[in-house]
């Protein structure tokens, strides 16, 4: 990601910010029930999640969210105000790609690459502000820290009718840190029950050291949604 489309996420992400702020303010005296599921407020609500990430990296050859991993954790709520929350998760988040079919390098047409996966493993904090309308069912937006926790780049290619498996592991490695824009809505369904449609997406490159040019195309970011179930504790 450039430094322009870094601005305009976290330029983005200011003004959503003002905006939540605005309108707590403006609702906060209203006569609507709670903004959590609960009828008597409190500071913080704690839960857990579980659900399935649906991911690609984008920088290699291949487009689709076809790695599937498992995305589960904790979360923790801080009432803000009376429709608005912070909202803190500890989560274990599997990320990467996965190839469809085989197709010939773009870079090298000597090349055909005949499978292709990335899996990562991370350790995730995310962090993000939620606003909750009158049937409990709210919307957020943040950013998430991301802890490496393993990865494994799997590749198969033939070139000129030789078969190999080139091993990146070592020599291009994926960075231990990273940082995530993302942005969700959680729909109420029962009782302390909802249901998370969460999109996510690298504001720093997951590697910068990369493959050769005909296995990699750029600097590479996550890029996800994630479908999740979280139960709010009473």
């Amino acid at each position: 990601m450039n430094k322009s489309r870094k601005f305009a996420a976290l330029l983005s992400i200011t003004v959503i910010l003002t905006v939540f702020a605005g309108v707590a303010k403006a609702q906060d005296d209203d006569d609507e029930p709670h903004g959590l599921y609960v009828e008597q407020p409190r500071v913080f609500y704690g839960g857990a999640v579980v659900g399935a990430n649906f991911a690609q990296v984008d920088g290699d050859y291949y487009a689709g969210y076809r790695k599937i991993g498992l995305n589960a954790g904790g979360i923790v709520y801080a009432q803000l105000a009376k429709h608005v929350a912070l909202s803190l998760e500890i989560l274990y988040s599997q990320k990467g790609s996965k190839s469809d079919h085989p197709q010939q390098s773009p870079a090298n047409q000597n090349i055909a690459i005949l499978n292709y996966s990335i899996a990562a493993n991370y350790a995730e904090i995310p962090i993000m502000i939620n606003y909750f309308d009158k049937r409990k069912t709210h919307f957020g937006i943040g950013v998430s820290y991301n802890r490496l926790v393993s990865s494994t780049e799997n590749i198969s290619a033939d070139s000129s009718g030789k078969l190999y498996s080139p091993d990146f592991n070592e020599r291009y490695p994926f960075k231990k840190d990273g940082l995530d824009f993302l942005a969700g809505v959680d729909f109420h369904l029962w009782k302390g029950l909802f249901l998370n449609v969460r999109f996510q997406y690298s504001i720093t490159p997951i590697r910068t050291d990369l493959p050769p040019v005909a296995y990699a195309r750029a600097d590479q970011y996550n890029n996800m949604w994630a479908v999740r179930l979280m139960y709010l504790l009473k």
